[in-house]
């Protein structure tokens, strides 16, 4: 086993050399200006060479001289490591003068590259003495740990003084690097001490698995957090081993009564239960993503119970705020809508909403990392205007919406899997705005519909009184004299204009659009006069009105407007319905006091519904008229629900029509 391996593996070293210089050439390319990106490009050509030399010890013989040439090149990995890491704590423009505080890096690198070359580095002995290593390799070992060791003391202590992105990134490059170069010199050490070559030539697979991680995580736009990295990392090889060691004892149990190929089944069924149930856990236990599940849940909340759009905004801010930790939180909708957040009212650019539509999400960390265009520029300077440290766009054909959060409390930046969050945060924002803006205009339309069909009955209405004045003032040239007339006229002119006026007003109020607010008010004075708007149709139709108030007290807590649009739309419908029958039409309309508040009924004596029809009566689109969409009563059920008054339907009772009742609840 060991001779197969080890061939493969030398082999390995090559690829790995290739593939790291490839990661330096991508991440060069993907951001030329920044100077991390330069250093960790020259540092991937450094380890490339290392990986190549590496390649040549293990194929060429005799290949001492190619492995001292790799020993020597990985001296001057720690001086690279730190260069790295005096550019990830620069701040923006800022020069890193590394020439000047690099010497004693130059001196000890140099002494150990003089190490390597060395008899005491690798003895020149007869074969067969047994002495493999010298004094200077364990030295060489010795002196690599103590600059790793450096290196990584004086990281964590530029941790401390670091915030935002640089912080994470100095913690991913410190771990990741830190990793990578240990693992190798504990590979060194054990092949030293154990002289099994196999220890060498996993080296080029640890430095592929650390290195392009790490590099990548520091350079491409997705901002990383170490620890929980590192989390995840230990996570899923508790999960992974547990499942193994689960699947290996049921397998093992089942196979001393059941055939190899028959016990895998239940096996693998087993395994991925557990699997589920233990990574559950685990993410319990590790507190992966709590605060997220925790502003899932309560966006959801909001978007269930809550109608209003201004009161959902103000809601789903308040969420945003706490998930961020954060002060300011802002949701823009579509290309030109008001913002929220903290007490400031500004308006999206479309130049801004272009750029977000490319982006999709935006962080100040992101907008360094990744190559300058005009997008870039312009969302910078939104994200700098707004305060915001993070900010994602969602888009549907109806809507789109911008949610950014401001920077949090700890200074640290957004991660990936955060911005991920966000993003899931947003589609729900989305969902609820773009639901609750199409029922305000579904009743809006459901409103001018109403108005539409008032307007033939209410012009008669309108006419009757102009009629009469036009007649009055035709005869007050010749009977002005006349103190009756005077007084009949002055009566009878400012009765009628009263009457037109409150007609019209009723109208107008009708066809507005509404944000639906609850107060109490008096429903008797209410109902009587929404029927004034009903009666005109009423009558052309033949339809008698029987208003039965018997409610005492009749005071509800509801909006006036709400109660207008609900009676109507009841009305207009029994009327309706009332056309099939040929005479003895009627419309009962009733309250009474209830437990729950002020019930009214809304009765007809006509066909009824059949029980197929009422199953999906409130549902949107569901009609059997030759005209309309069938929205009314799911207008009314949306307009009660958020007055928090229920309207239902009794059950069918074949030849006595259909019965609506609406519970209005009672001033708090």
């Amino acid at each position: 086993m060991l001779t197969w391996s080890i061939p493969l593996a030398s082999w390995s070293a090559l690829s790995a050399s290739l593939v790291v210089a490839t990661v330096g050439f991508l991440l060069l390319w993907s951001n030329s200006r920044r100077d991390v990106n330069r250093v960790v490009f020259s540092c991937s050509l450094h380890i490339a060479l290392w990986l190549a030399f590496l390649h040549l010890a293990f194929n060429l013989h005799p290949g001492l001289m190619w492995l001292r040439c790799a020993c020597a090149i990985s001296t001057w990995g720690p001086m690279h490591f730190w260069i790295i890491e005096e550019n990830i704590a620069k701040a923006p423009g800022e020069r890193v003068r590394w020439a000047r505080r690099g010497w004693p890096w130059v001196v000890v690198s140099a002494l150990l590259t003089l190490i390597c070359f060395s008899t005491a580095f690798i003895p020149s002995v007869a074969p067969g003495s047994g002495r493999l290593h010298g004094w200077g390799y364990y030295a060489y070992i010795v002196g690599l740990f103590s600059l790793y060791g450096w290196v990584l003391s004086h990281s964590f202590r530029m941790i401390r003084r670091l915030t935002g992105g640089r912080r994470l990134e100095m913690q991913v490059w410190v771990y990741g690097g830190c990793a990578m170069t240990l693992s190798i010199l504990v590979t060194m050490a054990l092949d030293a001490l154990t002289r099994n070559r196999l220890y060498i030539h996993v080296q080029p697979l640890l430095v592929l698995t650390f290195y392009a991680g790490t590099a990548i995580a520091i350079t491409t736009n997705r901002i990383f957090d170490a620890t929980q990295i590192a989390r995840i990392v230990l996570s899923r090889l508790i999960l992974g081993m547990f499942v193994a060691l689960v699947a290996l004892g049921i397998f093992q149990g089942l196979a001393l009564f059941l055939e190899p190929p028959v016990a895998l089944l239940p096996t693998v069924i087993i395994a991925l239960i557990c699997a589920s149930m233990l990574r559950s856990r685990l993410d319990n236990w590790f507190k992966f993503y709590a605060q997220d599940t925790a502003a899932r849940q309560a966006a959801y909340n909001v978007a269930h119970d809550e109608n209003r759009v201004e009161n959902m905004e103000a809601a789903f801010l308040e969420i945003l705020r706490g998930w961020g930790r954060s002060e300011r939180a802002l949701i823009i909708t579509g290309a030109g809508g008001k913002t929220g957040g903290k007490d400031d009212d500004q308006t999206m650019d479309e130049r801004v909403a272009a750029a977000m539509r490319q982006l999709r999400w935006a962080t100040p960390e992101r907008l360094i990392r990744e190559r300058s265009t005009p997008n870039h520029e312009l969302m910078a300077a939104f994200l700098a205007e707004h305060q915001l440290g993070a900010a994602v766009f969602c888009e549907t054909p109806m809507l789109s919406v911008v949610v950014g959060v401001g920077h949090s409390a700890s200074h640290r930046a957004f991660t990936y899997p955060q911005i991920t969050q966000l993003q899931e945060l947003a589609a729900i924002i989305e969902g609820a705005l773009e639901r609750t803006l199409m029922v305000l205009k579904i009743q809006h339309t459901e409103q001018l519909a109403t108005v539409g069909l008032l307007g033939a009955s209410l012009a008669h209405e309108i006419r009757n009184p102009l009629v009469s004045i036009k007649a009055i003032v035709q005869l007050l040239p010749t009977r002005y004299q006349e103190e009756k007339f005077r007084e009949k006229f002055f009566r009878l002119i400012s009765d009628e204009v009263v009457r037109i006026d409150r007609l019209t007003e009723q109208l107008l109020d009708l066809a507005s659009p509404h944000v639906y607010t609850a107060r109490p008010v008096d429903l008797h004075l209410l109902l009587k006069s929404s029927l004034e708007l009903v009666a005109p149709r009423a009558t052309d139709k033949q339809v008698q009105l029987i208003p039965e108030f018997e409610a005492a007290p009749d005071k509800a807590f509801t909006d006036p407007a709400a109660v207008t649009q609900v009676l109507l739309n009841l009305c207009f419908n029994a009327i309706q319905a009332l056309e099939v029958r040929p005479r003895d039409r009627w419309i009962r309309i009733a309250t009474r006091n209830t437990e729950g508040g002020v019930e009214l009924a809304v009765t007809d004596n006509g066909p009824g519904i059949t029980p197929e029809m009422r199953i999906r009566l409130f549902k949107p689109f569901n009609t059997t008229k030759s005209s309309g969409f069938g929205l009314g009563l799911t207008v009314c059920r949306d307009i009660l629900a958020s007055l928090k008054a229920p309207i239902s339907i009794d059950k069918p009772t074949p030849g006595q029509g259909a019965t609506f009742r609406v519970t209005f609840p009672c001033p708090p």
